[in-house]
């Protein structure tokens, strides 16, 4: 056990500079936070931000690459969690958690899920066994205590009439209760919730508000809990702090959190410039398209891409943690590598609007950004509308057009330089390879359309929406 003296009394958890790395994958960036004593600290994010990553760093799951995780309990001791078992971290740091699925012994009572939460006290006090099978007080009346706080806490979770039923047999929303309410017989000074909202109805979710709030105020524990329902999480949150690919883009009240353009232009896939210009202009942006952006994050986009052959393959590269964004799909070839151009056109590819000015001559060379095919002007004077990329606002479109870059098919032919050159020009740093510009811009000239396309055009994401007495840019070369 690493234990050392603490002074401070604010905050309960210490994360410091913390990194994960999977091989080649980095899916925790240097991540600094914490979480004050006494509070509901809320951890966002898209799905594969790397949430659960710092969950499963905190309570000993994984041990992370590089940092410091620290626990400071009431006693005046600090836990480094990082050098410690996951046993000691729930039996010595007094951390513990709930998982995304329910894991409770189905098969025991709804009580007897609450006793084996209490079986480290309950084996010290039997003398790990001989003095309970012996009858000695000292286990007699460590078992009566048990029950009693096993009683406690089914009344907190309203689930005594069902005591003595199987936990498997509760419905899903009592589960979620009585998996919160055996981690609070463990007594904890810090607990975990990974999506305790998830897959509840309104009513279900006002229970479980409520059993947090009661948690908070009547014992005093640390509520540290990963969310993506955004009624939960700004109704009960003191902190929020939001994770983008392994990286804190925002820290601070809900307020401020669900203000913030970062935020906003993490969820709805447009740069921070053009959102801070939005605000300023009044435009109401937060909260609605962000909640709108966590629901198609976690139940998947509200329309599909029809019209297309075979095998479809994500659009979106992975995100950190393996799980590809739900934005679009492209379809496969017949050796199944995603091909450049849907599958009614993968057969006789011709040469490309960019390939023909690229031969013609008619490629600007003053523009000096490194780009390749950058143009003179738009063909035929008509630009296309590169607001439905997903990751460029109307900011970043004003940009690449003053650099010649007009149309889809002339992202789709960028190479490597282009896409370095373009990234050093807009500040991007591996944004544009992140979201994959080339591919969606390859779907975009061939005449197709995926989700995030369909919201822009039509008006659905704050970088396209019409200014009053105006329509939104269209344009097809």
């Amino acid at each position: 056990m690493q234990s050392q003296p603490h002074t401070g009394q604010d905050d309960i958890l210490a994360v410091e500079r913390l990194s994960m790395r999977f091989g080649g994958l980095l899916a925790i960036d240097t991540l600094s936070f914490s979480a004050k004593r006494g509070e509901i600290t809320a951890l966002i994010g898209p799905n594969g931000a790397g949430k659960t990553t710092v969950f499963n760093c905190i309570t000993g799951f994984y041990k992370p690459t590089s940092g410091r995780i620290s626990l400071h309990r009431k006693a005046g001791k600090t836990f480094l969690l990082e050098r410690m078992p996951d046993f000691e971290i729930t039996r010595d740091a007094k951390v513990a958690r709930t998982f995304q699925n329910i894991r409770l012994f189905s098969g025991m009572t709804v009580l007897e899920n609450l006793l084996v939460a209490q079986h480290n006290k309950l084996m010290l006090a039997s003398g790990y066994t001989i003095l309970g099978l012996l009858g000695f007080k000292t286990y007699k009346d460590a078992s009566a205590k048990s029950i009693e706080l096993a009683r406690y806490w089914l009344e907190k979770a309203d689930l005594m009439e069902r005591a003595d039923d199987p936990a498997g047999d509760l419905p899903y929303g009592a589960q979620r209760r009585l998996e919160i309410a055996r981690a609070m017989c463990t007594e904890p000074e810090l607990l975990c919730l990974d999506e305790p909202a998830a897959g509840l109805n309104p009513r279900e979710s006002s229970a479980l508000n409520a059993l947090l709030i009661d948690i908070k105020s009547q014992t005093g524990t640390s509520i540290l809990l990963i969310e993506h329902d955004m009624s939960v999480v700004m109704e009960i949150s003191d902190h929020v702090v939001v994770l983008e690919y392994g990286k804190k883009i925002s820290d601070g009240t809900p307020d401020h959190v669900k203000n913030d353009p970062k935020v906003i232009a993490a969820y709805l896939g447009v740069d921070d410039e053009e959102v801070e210009s939005l605000i300023a202009d009044g435009q109401p942006l937060a909260a609605d398209a962000i909640t709108e952006k966590f629901v198609e994050d976690k139940v998947g986009p509200k329309t599909s891409m029809d019209g297309t052959a075979g095998q479809s393959v994500p659009l979106m590269a992975p995100t950190p943690q393996g799980v590809a964004e739900p934005v679009a799909t492209v379809p496969a070839d017949e050796t199944g590598n995603a091909s450049a151009e849907p599958a009614a056109k993968a057969k006789g590819k011709t040469e490309s609007p960019a390939d023909k000015a690229l031969a013609s001559g008619t490629v600007s060379e003053a523009a000096g950004t490194g780009l390749s095919n950058a143009l003179e002007a738009a063909r035929d004077g008509k630009a296309d509308d590169l607001t439905l990329i997903k990751g460029i606002g109307k900011v970043n479109e004003a940009k690449l057009n003053a650099h010649g870059i007009y149309h889809f098919d002339q992202i789709a032919d960028w190479n490597t330089s282009d896409i370095k050159a373009a990234e050093a020009y807009l500040a991007f740093d591996g944004r544009i390879a992140r979201e994959d510009w080339v591919r969606q811009a390859r779907y975009l000239s061939a005449g197709e359309k995926f989700t995030f396309s369909e919201r822009a055009g039509s008006g659905k994401v704050a970088s396209s929406r019409p200014g009053p007495g105006k329509s939104p840019k269209g344009g097809r070369k």
